[in-house]
């Protein structure tokens, strides 16, 4: 018999028991991502920033703001915007750090059998593409500390696949010292661009040619209802097309087109990962 996936009701008790155990929960959207920012938050209005980075000075009815939303008061978990939320919702996260784990997230089997060989026995869950491994202590959050190893902690959130099997240890040194020796997700930063220049004169010959083509992209990404990650990759694929080859994008280009992918739900990883398959499609 195939397995009925969960109802928003059973969201909602999850996240009321991870509350209760001290652990600090949210709601995640398709794709799992956390809900966009509320109305009055619209496009960073008040200077935070989405997904998994600080938030900003703004007071708003939650869940605003990725990991910052997540919370142990059932209070603000039942309430009337929490409640619409969980109406849509797909799965539920929840902060590590808040709760005073660390996840260390294993994406590939080389991955687990690095963990297996180097990093002590502890309670494992079992994830789509691998394993969570948990442990009790904080650290700094990291992406790509490994290949197919990311570090969830503090600023961040992980998806709760439930409690897994075995007992938790303490997070040991290697962990934190992966994680300090990589930029944690609160300082991401678009991939340097190193296209090769046309000799002569840009084609596009004036700079407003490229100014309206930048943002018909942010437009098009920060108006996208569903397929976030299909529309990011359409939308870098035809910057790219068009203005790839000539060498008049620049960095400045590039990160307004991350930060409007971000503000959507795409972590930094999936813009940098999204841009260099784009680049690889054109061959550049």
């Amino acid at each position: 018999m195939t397995q009925q996936p969960p109802t928003p009701g059973e969201h909602l008790r999850t996240a009321l028991a991870l509350a209760a155990s001290g652990v600090p929960a949210m709601p995640l959207r398709a794709g799992k991502v956390p809900f966009g920012n509320c109305h009055r938050c619209a496009n960073n209005a008040c200077g935070g920033r989405p997904n998994m980075k600080a938030p900003g000075p703004c007071a708003c009815p939650r869940p605003c703001h990725a990991w910052a939303a997540a919370t142990t008061d059932p209070n603000v978990i039942t309430s009337g915007p929490w409640r619409h939320a969980w109406l849509r919702a797909e799965a539920v996260a929840y902060h590590p750090g808040g709760a005073g784990l660390t996840v260390v997230d294993l994406d590939s089997a080389e991955a687990i059998t690095w963990a297996r060989e180097n990093l002590p026995t502890t309670q494992v869950v079992p994830t789509t593409r691998g394993e969570h491994w948990l442990y009790i202590g904080r650290t700094k959050s990291a992406n790509a500390v490994r290949p197919g190893v990311d570090i969830k902690s503090t600023m961040a959130y992980a998806r709760w696949l439930g409690f897994g099997t075995g007992d938790m240890a303490d997070l040991p040194d290697v962990v934190r010292t992966l994680a300090a020796c990589k930029p944690g997700p609160t300082r991401p930063a678009p991939a340097l661009i190193t296209m090769p220049a046309r000799s002569g004169e840009c084609p596009h010959r004036t700079p407003a040619f490229l100014e309206r083509g930048i943002g018909m992209a942010e437009k098009r990404i920060t108006e996208a209802r569903s397929a976030i990650h299909a529309t990011v990759f359409r939308t870098f694929l035809a910057v790219l097309s068009t203005h790839g080859r000539c060498g008049c994008l620049t960095e400045a280009h590039v990160a307004r087109l991350f930060t409007a992918a971000q503000a959507k739900g795409e972590s930094p990883r999936h813009c940098t990962d999204a841009w260099t398959n784009a680049r690889t499609t054109l061959g550049l």
